[in-house]
């Protein structure tokens, strides 16, 4: 295990060094991404300004949602290269290879979102009070609890992310179709976007029993104090819970199916 544990650092090494090589117009993707942010904070102070906590929500922890929900974007909706290996036919190879497939995907992804912590997330840290914003979480224990919520959030969205892929292999449907209108449902029902608590208060208590909200809302909540910490980290926990073994199942009846699909 210890030596599994090694070669799948070194995957992530790759993975975080490749980043640059690979992907030389990422600095083209971070000013977008800041300038995103920007564009949320300006309008989440046009639409709040003068109001009162909204379900418990005020202005600057609004705010600090919007950042900390930038600042870990890919956390907290973690991808990883599954659809370009479908794309490319090079998933069978992967499937043959000595190592969990799981991991394997699991940790480029890992490699690159170290990358994008010291290249993008600590600089915008940084410029959170040039922004007008309070960057830190509620208090000394929501922060460690953010700590485990993301962890769990993680967990969540790659077994979702598995799923996806799995699904995709099973009933042959088209790839970047699907990878679209799961983007576009990940974005709305997760709450990385917009805070569900701002939701019409029925959609919105829907919306955070789904997995979806145990991917973002639950953590961010948890980072500026919302919500019952403890009852969210429990929802996370049978959501990750449940949805691993489905992710291992679907891919084990699967197999067979792989070969037809991309390769």
């Amino acid at each position: 295990m210890i030596r599994d544990l090694g070669k799948y650092w070194k995957t992530s090494a790759m993975a975080a060094t490749g980043y640059l090589g690979d992907s030389p117009l990422f600095v083209i993707d971070y000013l977008m991404r800041l300038l995103r942010v920007t564009v949320l904070l300006a309008i989440w102070r046009i639409i709040l300004a003068d109001k009162g906590p909204i379900d418990g929500l005020t202005l600057p922890a609004v705010l600090t949602y919007t950042l900390i929900a930038e600042v870990f974007g890919p956390q907290l909706s973690p991808r990883t290269n599954l659809e370009g290996a479908f794309w490319e036919g090079s998933i069978v190879g992967r499937m043959l290879q000595p190592l969990n497939l799981f991991a394997q995907f699991t940790a480029e992804a890992a490699g690159t979102w170290l990358f994008e912590l010291c290249a993008f997330s600590l600089p915008l840290l940084l410029l959170a009070p040039l922004l007008g914003v309070q960057p830190l979480p509620a208090s000394a224990t929501a922060g460690g609890l953010f700590i485990i919520s993301l962890l769990l959030g993680i967990s969540v969205g790659l077994a979702i992310e598995f799923i996806f892929g799995a699904l995709l292999v099973l009933l042959q449907l088209p790839l970047w179709s699907i990878a679209q209108i799961r983007t576009a449902l990940t974005t709305l029902l997760s709450g990385a976007l917009l805070p569900l608590a701002l939701l019409p208060p029925a959609v919105g208590a829907l919306f955070s029993w789904l997995p979806f909200a145990s991917m973002a809302s639950a953590p961010l909540q948890i980072y500026i104090g919302a919500g019952d910490a403890l009852a969210l980290i429990t929802i996370q926990i049978c959501w990750s819970l449940a949805l691993w073994p489905l992710a291992h199942w679907l891919w084990k009846i699967g197999r067979e199916r792989m070969v037809s699909y991309g390769g």
